[in-house]
């Protein structure tokens, strides 16, 4: 079982959300869950309509069962700070440096400090131990950059190992390696089932692969009903136009023959929609990860609509 479970996808396709899900999911019968948020955008905040997450683990919701979602938004320069006082007890020293820029410099400038800090922020937590020496988390939940930047941003590290051979920073970025390429990782892609987003998916997947990173699964969201196929579409085209209008007239609808139209343009356009879908779930396929899909939420992601979509990952097995 993975306890880092990290969730990317190309934007737009909701990965935040998914991966807010996921952590209601895997919190789910009393286990403890640390939603980490590395982009600075506060996603996570508007989805459990809560304020803005400071640079600390704050309970932000319960899941069935009692368990608890933690989240943290971490912040990359105070996460440098905690990294000098860990180090090189430079706590002070670290003040004074963030008031002459130098920390904005390393945060911002330096090549990979950046990544190396968040994804060191992430594994530690999922390192970290109570006294009793059980884990501070089941499972720890990133929601990460998207899939184009992904592979760089959790192999970056990897980067920083080879120019520091000796010291702390060697140390700990062989330390945040070896979570992050072992059985403890998972890396889940979120996509919707459009040609673009599913290239990326691919792409983003051989990627992940090549650099030795462990994918966990695809995750297809916003997935829409098929009320129609292409059988039924044809059945209510051509020589059956007057049978529709007729229909029509005997359900009371007015101005049926004007509707009959417009109904049937509708219905070609959702045949070929599922004909599109169908494409790209075979696509899907061919990569050869498990695949899971979540439904369209037609209110949108609001509470209620995560504990749902919770619900579906905890019933399909995603990360479990």
């Amino acid at each position: 079982m993975s306890r880092l479970q990290v969730v990317s996808g190309k934007g737009g396709t909701g990965k935040t959300t998914v991966a807010a899900a996921l952590a209601l999911a895997l919190a789910t019968e009393g286990k403890r869950t640390l939603l980490v948020e590395v982009e600075g955008r506060q996603g996570i905040a508007q989805l459990f309509e809560t304020e803005a997450l400071p640079y600390e683990e704050r309970k932000i919701a319960v899941a069935p069962g009692g368990g608890e979602v933690f989240a943290l938004a971490i912040d990359a320069e105070r996460a440098l700070l905690d990294y000098l006082q860990m180090f090189y007890k430079l706590g002070g020293a670290g003040r004074a440096l963030k008031k002459l820029g130098a920390i904005d410099f390393a945060t911002t400038i330096a090549p990979g400090v950046r990544d190396v800090l968040l994804t060191g922020k992430a594994c530690e937590a999922v390192r970290r131990r109570e006294k009793h020496g059980g884990y501070t988390y089941d499972h720890v939940v990133m929601d990460a950059p998207p899939t184009g930047r992904i592979t760089r941003f959790l192999n970056v590290n990897d980067e920083v190992a080879g120019l520091a051979r000796i010291g702390p920073i060697h140390n700990q970025a062989q330390a945040v390696m070896r979570v992050l390429k072992s059985p403890e990782t998972a890396v889940h892609l979120v996509t919707l089932l459009e040609e673009m987003p599913v290239q990326e998916t691919a792409d983003g997947i051989a990627e992940l692969r090549a650099a030795e990173l462990p994918v966990g699964g695809v995750i297809v969201n916003m997935v829409r009903p098929h009320v129609l196929d292409e059988a039924a579409v044809r059945a209510a085209s051509g020589d059956h136009r007057d049978a529709v209008a007729r229909t029509l007239a005997a359900a009371g609808v007015r101005g049926g023959t004007k509707l009959v139209e417009p109904l049937l343009e509708q219905a070609a356009e959702h045949a070929q929609r599922v004909e599109l879908e169908r494409e790209q779930r075979a696509v899907l396929m061919e990569l050869d990860v498990p695949a899971y899909e979540l439904p369209f939420l037609g209110d949108g992601a609001d509470i209620a609509g995560l504990y749902r979509l919770a619900k579906e990952l905890r019933k399909q097995g995603v990360g479990v």
